[in-house]
């Protein structure tokens, strides 16, 4: 019986390791790997016309006292993760009228998603035309309202450009946000606001003390989502300002790009990289601990 299980168990591990081992090998050869050289490379002098030459530190030493713009970068990455809950809490609001009994609300809830599968170099184009200050259409409407004199230059104006790009980054995630915490209030059960209607409790109660707490893994993924938009929002900065005027829209994706291949020093470029892979974890762990500490845990019965 010991030896007919134990044949059992190594045929079942097999079938398992051959199932795995495709996905495995990929997430090796095209995450794992790639991550390990980008790291080694962090610490190296290297040029595609000469060999590598180990230099340790020299790099984060660099980065860290000597390169104004890094500094300016991971500051404007910061003020966009800083700017996130804006477009999570706009769409708790719109998810909970559209949850509601509001007359239409099936439509709205369409409009609203219609921007998120939008091309973001689209939006981008027509978003940088909107801010324009000759013809844009944002220009047209102050001054029609009378609430300008002439026209803003909001995507060469050093305050404004990053606020500009922020806000359109924003209307675009806008409907997936909504479309999440849609499912989540969706899922919550609806007997526990009859049980505290009938307790007397009131609306704002009841938000605080059911539709938040039950809709903490819906908002952990939000914001889990925005994080992740904060450090890879290239094509968007990109587009609209290519991280200007001068570097008042740089985030470090779009700083590493212009490092690697428009500066060719692709090592530098690794030492930013790992800085904002560090950056990345350390706040998913804090968002991960804000969310509860288990975010995301499969439950086991």
């Amino acid at each position: 019986m010991p030896g007919w299980y134990s044949r059992k168990r190594t045929r079942e591990i097999a079938l398992i390791v051959c199932f795995l081992a495709p996905s495995l090998a990929i997430f090796i050869l095209y995450r794992l790997a790639p991550l390990g050289w980008n790291v080694i490379l962090s610490f190296q002098s290297w040029s595609p016309m000469r060999p590598p030459r180990w230099v340790g530190f020299e790099h984060y030493e660099e980065m860290l006292f000597y390169d104004d713009v890094f500094w300016q970068a991971l500051w404007n990455t910061l003020i966009w993760i800083a700017a996130a809950p804006i477009g999570i809490v706009l769409a708790l609001g719109i998810a909970l009228l559209v949850n509601s009994d509001l007359k239409g609300a099936s439509i709205y809830r369409t409009i609203v998603f219609l921007s998120y599968p939008l091309m973001t170099v689209a939006v981008g184009i027509v978003w940088r035309w909107m801010y324009d200050e000759r013809g844009g259409f944002i220009n047209w409407v102050l001054r029609s309202a009378g609430i300008i004199d002439k026209p803003l230059g909001f995507l060469a104006s050093f305050d404004l450009a990053l606020p500009s790009v922020i806000a359109t980054e924003i209307w675009q995630i806008l409907g997936f946000y909504m479309i999440v915490l849609l499912t989540g209030l969706q899922a919550i059960p609806t007997h526990l606001y009859e049980a505290a209607r009938i307790d007397g409790a009131p609306a704002w109660a009841r938000f605080a003390r059911i539709t938040v707490p039950m809709l903490r893994p819906s908002l952990f993924l939000c914001a889990v989502i925005a994080l992740l938009n904060s450090f890879t929002s290239f094509d968007l900065v990109y587009i609209m300002t290519n991280g200007g005027p001068g570097h008042a829209t740089e985030l470090l994706i779009t700083y590493i790009y212009k490092l690697g291949f428009g500066q060719t020093k692709f090592d530098y470029a690794a030492a930013v990289t790992v800085v904002q892979f560090v950056l990345l974890l350390f706040l998913t762990f804090l968002a991960n601990r804000a969310a509860g500490g288990n975010a995301g845990a499969v439950e086991r019965d």
